[in-house]
């Protein structure tokens, strides 16, 4: 029996020849995107300034409420401003100050207007030289009030209360004394207390 003597071609002739294909952008594009998406994230490290913004809101009303306080206590008489004495023992509290001098009135360490030998000018208030409420000084404290009670809804153990401290120079007339004070009330800032000088035995 003989052998067949046709060689065996080689098997890499097996294989059906294969055409080279021009490959698409698209294609490539796919390719990229797969690989992008397989890859893994990077991790993001960074600092969280929340709380840091809302410690340095709560020290920035405490230091304002601080300034207050200090500013309203610690008063320089001049020749436009002479405090009375008295001998009351009540210490000083934390309050909006309100300050009347015989040239013109201060709150919170602000101008608001000015007084001609401690009278306020009729223009200034509305009804005129009958009214009672000083229209620059009602603006002022409405504000002051507004930005109180925003701070109040915000921290509960700083209530709007509408505490106020007068420090009235003593020649002030009753008039500018008594439209001071009914402004005052106009804008629920009620709870009054006049700063003096203690009058040492």
């Amino acid at each position: 029996m003989m052998a067949d003597e046709r060689s065996t071609p080689p098997r890499e002739s097996l294989a059906p020849p294969v055409a080279d294909k021009p490959v698409s952008m698209s294609h490539v594009n796919r390719v990229v995107r797969a690989k992008l998406r397989r890859r893994a994230e990077p991790e993001h490290f960074g600092l969280n300034i929340y709380p840091m913004m809302d410690m340095l809101t709560i020290l920035l009303v405490y230091m304002m409420a601080i300034f207050a306080t200090s500013s309203a206590a610690a008063v320089q008489e001049s020749s436009e401003l002479r405090i009375p004495y008295s001998t009351s023992q009540v210490e000083v509290s934390e309050a909006l100050g309100v300050q009347i001098s015989r040239s013109g009135i201060v709150v919170d360490g602000k101008p608001v207007l000015e007084l001609r030998n401690g009278i306020v000018d009729p223009s200034l208030k509305q009804g005129g030289s009958s009214g009672f409420l000083i229209t620059p000084l009602y603006k002022t404290l409405s504000e002051i009030r507004d930005r109180k009670k925003r701070t109040a809804a915000r921290f509960a153990n700083q209530p709007f209360v509408g505490d106020v401290q007068i420090i009235a120079d003593k020649r002030t007339p009753y008039r500018t004394l008594s439209e001071v004070i009914y402004t005052l009330g106009q804008t629920e800032f009620k709870n009054l207390r006049f700063i003096v000088n203690k009058k040492t035995e």
